[in-house]
């Protein structure tokens, strides 16, 4: 899950928790919204600690290879 599927999800889920006031019988939105922010919250840290420091990762080590010439 990328960075904006998380914002996505952070969006929606507030918007079924905060703006949204509908009656459904069955189960509860208000409660669909808050799983969805969870989600989205937990997406976006596993994002940003995986792909976060990627630019940083080997950036001062020079790889220096010999080729044989025939």
């Amino acid at each position: 899950m990328g960075i904006g599927v998380s914002v996505f999800l952070l969006a929606i889920g507030a918007i079924l928790t905060f703006a949204v006031e509908v009656e459904a019988s069955g189960f509860n939105i208000n409660t669909v919204g808050v799983i969805l922010m969870i989600a989205g919250a937990i997406g976006l840290l596993l994002t940003m600690l995986v792909f976060g420091r990627r630019d940083t990762v080997g950036a001062d080590t020079v790889v220096t290879r010999e080729r044989d010439v025939i």
